[in-house]
Order: C-alpha cells, then sequence, then structure tokens
C-alpha cells in the first residue's frame, strides 16, 4: 500500500478510535447523571408519597373529631328545629377547641391542594405558609339564621364589658369584638379592649397551641394600642399582662427581657391609673416572685444575661396591701399572697386573718380554686406551728424545757435550743391568734 495511503489510514484509525473514546466517555457521563437524576426524582416522589400519607393521617383524626362532635349535636338537632320552627333562634357556640379542629382541617386541605401543583409551584416561585399570629385563622363562625348586630362604639364596648363581668360572658364578649374588628380597629378604646380579650381567651383556653396563639396576638394589638395612645394606661396595662403571656413560652433569656417588659409598662400604668387595684396585685405578685429567687439563681442570671430586677418581702406586701385599701375584699388570690407575706415576715396573726378573710370568699376561677387549696396548706403549716410553740410555752412555763428540747431530738426536729432560743412569747398574741385560728371551719379535711 501507499506510504500516503498508509497514513490516511492510520490518521482515520486514530481519529475513529478517538471519536468512539469520546462517546464511552459520554454515554458513561450520562449514566451516571441519569442515575443521580433518577435516585433525586425517586426521593421526591418518596417524600410527596410521606406528605400525602401524613394528610391522610390527619384526615383520618379530622374526621373521627368531625364524627363524636356529630354524635354530640344530632341528638340536639330536633330540639334546635322546634326551636326554629318556633320562632326563636338559639345560637349554639361553638368553643375555641372546635375553632382550632375546623381551623387544622382546613390548614390540612390547602396542604394537599398545594402539593398536588408542587412542581409547577417550585418552578414559578414560593408557596409562603400562613403564620401562626395571623388573626384570620381565628375568624369567629356565624349562626345561621343570625345577624351581626350593628352596634355603636360606645354601645360595643359596654355590652364587651358587661359580657366579661362573668366567666362564661368572656368568651362572648371574644367573640362580640371579633365581630365588629374591621368597623372598629382603628379605635383605640375598641383596640386595647381587643387585646384583653386575647388575654381572657389565653386563660380560658386548655390548648397549648391556643394560649401560645392568643398571647401572640394580643401581644401584637398591646404594641399597636401603645403606639397610637401612649398616655392610656390601661393600653400600658394590657400589654404588660400580654407580655407576661408570651413569655410563657420562652427561654430564660427572654423570660427576663420580656420581664423587664412587663415591669417597666405596669409602672406606666400605675402612674397613669393609680387608683386601679388590678395594677398593685400584678405589682406585688412581680415582687413577691422576684423576691423568692435564691442566691444562685440570681448570680446565674445576672453572670449569663447581665441586670436582673430584684424586690423583697415588704415591697409585694406593700402592694398586696394597697389593693385592698382601694378595694377591700378584691380577690382571694390577693388575700393568699397577704397570708403567704406575713408567714414569710413571721407574723403569724396577720397570716390566720387573712387566711380566714381568703376562706370566706366564693371560688369563681380555676385560680380561686388552686388558691383556696393553697391557702388551706397554709393554715395547716400554722396550726401546726402554733401547737409546737404552745406545748413548748407549756413546759417552759411548767419550767421543763429541757424536756421539750430532748422530745424535738427524738422526732429529728431542731426545736428551741436554749442557748438561741427567741424572747418568752407573749401569751396574749397568741390566745388572738388561736382565737382567729378557731374561727375558721376545718370541716373540709
Amino acid at each position: 500500500m501507499h506510504h500516503s495511503t498508509n497514513k490516511e489510514l492510520i490518521l482515520a484509525i486514530m481519529v475513529g478510535t478517538a471519536g468512539i473514546s469520546l462517546l464511552v466517555l459520554w454515554y458513561q457521563k450520562d449514566k451516571t447523571h441519569n442515575g443521580q437524576g433518577t435516585a433525586a426524582i425517586f426521593q421526591r416522589r418518596q417524600l410527596q408519597i410521606l406528605d400525602k400519607l401524613n394528610e391522610l393521617l390527619a384526615n383520618m383524626e379530622e374526621l373521627k373529631e368531625e364524627i363524636r362532635f356529630l354524635k354530640e349535636t344530632i341528638p340536639k338537632l330536633e330540639e334546635y328545629i322546634q326551636d326554629e320552627l318556633g320562632g326563636k333562634i338559639t345560637v349554639h357556640r361553638i368553643s375555641p377547641q372546635h375553632r382550632a379542629r375546623k381551623r387544622r382541617a382546613t390548614a390540612v386541605q390547602n396542604s394537599a391542594t398545594s402539593n398536588s401543583s408542587e412542581e409547577a409551584e417550585s418552578e414559578g416561585g414560593y408557596i409562603t405558609a400562613n403564620t401562626d399570629t395571623e388573626e384570620q385563622s381565628f375568624s369567629v363562625p356565624k349562626p345561621f339564621n343570625t345577624e351581626i348586630e350593628d352596634l355603636k362604639l360606645d354601645i360595643l364596648l359596654q355590652k364587651a364589658d358587661h359580657l366579661r363581668m362573668t366567666q362564661s360572658g368572656k368568651m362572648e364578649s371574644f367573640e362580640l369584638l371579633c365581630e365588629h374588628k374591621e368597623k372598629f380597629k382603628d379605635e383605640i378604646e375598641f383596640v386595647w379592649r381587643f387585646a384583653r380579650a386575647y388575654g381572657d381567651m389565653f386563660e380560658l383556653s386548655t390548648n397549648t397551641w391556643e394560649k401560645k396563639h392568643y398571647a401572640n396576638i394580643g401581644k401584637t394589638l398591646g404594641e399597636k394600642a401603645i403606639t397610637r395612645a401612649p398616655l392610656n394606661g390601661h393600653c400600658h396595662m394590657w400589654y404588660a399582662v400580654l407580655c407576661g403571656c408570651v413569655s410563657q413560652f420562652e427561654g430564660l433569656q427572654n423570660k427576663i427581657n420580656y420581664g423587664h417588659h412587663f415591669k417597666e409598662h405596669l409602672d406606666i400604668a400605675i402612674q397613669l391609673l393609680p387608683e386601679e387595684p388590678f395594677l398593685y396585685y400584678l405589682n406585688g405578685r412581680y415582687c413577691y416572685t422576684v423576691s423568692k429567687l435564691s442566691w444562685i439563681e440570681k448570680k446565674m442570671a445576672t453572670t449569663l444575661f447581665g441586670k436582673i430586677p430584684s424586690s423583697t418581702v415588704q415591697e409585694a406586701l406593700r402592694n398586696f396591701l394597697k389593693v385592698e385599701e382601694i378595694h377591700p375584699g378584691y380577690s382571694l388570690l390577693n388575700y393568699m399572697y397577704l397570708a403567704k407575706c406575713y408567714v414569710d415576715l413571721e407574723e403569724n396573726q396577720n397570716a390566720w386573718k387573712f387566711c380566714n378573710l381568703a376562706l370566706s370568699l366564693p371560688t369563681v376561677t380555676k385560680e380561686d380554686k388552686e388558691a383556696q387549696t393553697e391557702v388551706k396548706a397554709i393554715i395547716k403549716s400554722l396550726k401546726r406551728a402554733y401547737s409546737k410553740f404552745k406545748s413548748y410555752w407549756d413546759l417552759l412555763t411548767a419550767g421543763r424545757e429541757m424536756e421539750w428540747t430532748l422530745e424535738m431530738q427524738r422526732l429529728g426536729e431542731a426545736g428551741p435550743s436554749v442557748a438561741v432560743r427567741p424572747s418568752r412569747p407573749n401569751p396574749r398574741s397568741w390566745e388572738a391568734e388561736s382565737h382567729l385560728g378557731a374561727s375558721i371551719s376545718f370541716a373540709s379535711y
């Protein structure tokens, strides 16, 4: 074969070999890429299937809740229809928990719709979720065959104030304000009452998620109120309260920050509303809680977060006494804290007095019942202390003090030491306390 022909053949073979090599490399690369792409698609499909399963489980739970609700409602349907036919309109109010179930069902339905068009959305833009502080997510359902009563602002505020005077009326007051929020959202007297209503719903709710929701929205409304009306004491008062509500769901540092906000706006509110007993009660609670922090807790908080507030039991006592001065018999809780302050200050006679007054008041709220239980525990503690001291006094007057000391040592208690014992007690003082104690009924335990 001609030499030039050989060169051309060799060149052609080299070019062909290079082309085949490039083709093989391209194929391997494409295969790897397609394999990764297939794995990514497979993973995405798996996630979609998991999402669908989660939605299905959520829907099943919601369906069970709705069935339970229907079982409770259907027996009353006949009575309701009879009332309707008879010209009576019965409004069946829906609890916050049921509204939450309806809201979650709606959220799941919306989630299912958005997942079905996930690929289109991911190419064209972003899907944004509603935050847990959007007011519209807690819209109040309207009972059928009823119309929202169109009220003037002053009439609406009077009605809302009157309704919340009872525990059962607080929810009605909240719903009434919700129905008129669009009309009066720029009226400051409406806004702070609306914030207060969210605080009431926080108190009434037993669901943690709902409590957090109510607290956050209420605090946002409170911020709006104090910004627009910085000289309105009610705005500062309810903003302080709602800061305290929100702090329950925060970490230690945020709790301290909210504590500063609480005290700052509480002090402003006291300056603007000097005759409001609720403010002094709140201030007393704050002072008492801070005064009970141990030295180690204060030192750790100061080291980690800087300056923290300080207070004393005496300061707390002054605030609780101010409440009683402005409004005698203000609340069972105020009497309980007065008794606790006097116990801490070792003024047992006054502690007996306020325990007695606390038990004379009716229990209206859950907090009242808890306070009553604590008052009874204080009384038991006072009775034990009185019994021990009375025994010591009897032995002391009989010249048998050493016998008391030995008995206390046998029981594993310190007892009054001969070397460091207090001065002899005034028997009249303890007789007075005994008289106060005898006037309390112990039939319940």
